[in-house]
């Protein structure tokens, strides 16, 4: 997997080439969610499953995403608040 370069910018602290899918998938979803534009969020779901997606707002929504996202994403992945 490799990270569009178009979120380089997002993974400032990090060398996006050295981060791996499944070690590193919380900082990579919590970024792409965040301020990935829309070819970036469908690389997302090409890369992780929705139910993946669904399971980190899950954990981790609350505490990363700005209310608006959080918001935004319960929507579409169909959670209750």
């Amino acid at each position: 997997m490799s990270i569009p370069a178009t979120l380089a910018p997002f993974f400032q602290e990090y060398d996006i080439t050295q981060l791996e899918p499944q070690t590193d998938s919380v900082t990579i979803i919590e970024r792409t969610l965040r301020y990935g534009t829309r070819a970036e969020l469908r690389w997302l779901f090409t890369e992780y499953s929705r139910s993946q997606i669904r399971d980190w707002v899950l954990a981790w929504g609350g505490f990363a995403l700005p209310a608006p996202h959080l918001s935004f994403w319960r929507l579409v992945l169909e959670i209750e608040p």
